[in-house]
């Protein structure tokens, strides 16, 4: 049905978004395909930013219909790859061998990775009576591989000296799914703390022990639920429940919490390094830059550099590009995600606009 917005399988995160008052919305200006399908699928890190984008663009483009499906990063790639969406979305960079297998759906290209949203992995956790909870890296890396097993321990009250931490059981939970959210945070203890995290920076959760939940939404839900708890998820579930966000010791001076502005700070750090349109970043770690939040996620959109099928590439480019410029930017703000720093969003508008 033209016009049609849909997002599936959002679960409690889009009823929590839908059950907030809607201002009057002004139409943004785009320059609209007659009509369109665009599907997509992936990433649920990005799906608050996905559903406003989507809303607003259909405000203007009542001809096309798009759908988004949060399944995750590894599905959100798997699905591409079958030729089943028109982009997908994952919060880690494409694999050479990833590349190779989409060339069945891309005849005469391949897929590329276009970075379209930032944001914190916060590191979430349930103590009553703790309030802006320090934590570093190879403290995080051992709570997080059952190796620090309460809250007491040594190694967290020595970042915490004035905090009266309780003598209770420290619960991790971490993704069952494959994610990228896992991945992000994988590659921050491996980089940060490497002789305390030897495992490698994958999409299937690596540590030890610990609880698991699908999704971020059902990780963030477990830590509101269990006393005692941490886990890990973008910053958005955490504002959306109220959960208490740790503070990490980088070497700043002052510890740093999670925010869109000191996400932004981490992604313009980051260095493009992928090859011709492809617009992979890589980050610094151990950075200790003054109010640079150290575990950051960028969620790309995957698409064909040339090979995207006709039918819906006018409207695919013409989404992509709102998304991507100052208007779909200057919003992720105010549902707790980063912008792209200027410089790189110029780069994913010019590589989208080569599309075919």
């Amino acid at each position: 049905m033209a016009g049609a917005l849909l997002l599936a399988g959002c679960g409690a995160g889009a009823s929590q978004d839908d059950a907030r008052p809607t201002p009057v919305e002004a139409v943004p200006d785009i320059e609209c395909p007659e009509s369109g399908k665009v599907r997509g699928s992936g990433s649920s890190a990005q799906q608050h930013a996905m559903k406003r984008w989507m809303r607003q663009y259909q405000l203007a483009c009542k001809g096309v219909e798009l759908a988004y499906n949060p399944l995750g990063s590894g599905a959100g790639v798997a699905q591409f790859q079958r030729g089943a969406t028109a982009f997908g979305g994952t919060d880690q960079a494409l694999t050479d061998e990833d590349r190779e297998m989409s060339q069945d759906v891309c005849p005469g290209g391949q897929a590329i990775d276009l970075p379209m949203v930032g944001g914190p992995v916060a590191i979430g956790y349930n103590l009553p009576g703790v309030p802006g909870l320090v934590l570093d890296a190879p403290t995080l890396a051992r709570i997080f591989d059952s190796r620090i097993t309460r809250w007491n321990d040594p190694a967290v009250q020595r970042l915490n000296p004035e905090a009266k931490l309780p003598d209770l059981p420290v619960v991790p939970l971490h993704r069952a799914d494959d994610s990228g959210t896992t991945q992000n945070l994988n590659a921050y203890l491996k980089g940060a703390a490497r002789e305390f995290w030897p495992y490698p920076a994958d999409k299937k959760w690596q540590g030890q022990g610990g609880q698991s939940a699908s999704g971020s939404d059902a990780v963030s839900k477990a830590v509101t639920q269990t006393e005692g708890a941490i886990g890990y998820f973008e910053l958005s579930f955490a504002a959306t429940r109220k959960i208490d966000t740790v503070r990490i010791a980088t070497g700043a001076a002052e510890p740093v919490a999670p925010s869109t502005k000191s996400a932004s700070a981490g992604i313009a750090a980051a260095e493009v390094v992928g090859n011709g349109k492809d617009l992979a970043l890589k980050f610094d770690y151990k950075t200790s830059a003054e109010g640079a939040y150290p575990i950051v996620l960028v969620t790309y959109e995957i698409v064909c550099d040339t090979g995207n099928a006709p039918e819906s590439l006018p409207a695919l480019k013409s989404f992509l590009a709102y998304t991507a410029g100052e208007e779909g930017q200057e919003q992720l703000h105010s549902i707790h995600y980063a912008p792209l720093p200027a410089s790189v969003a110029a780069q994913v508008r010019e590589v989208i606009s080569t599309l075919s």
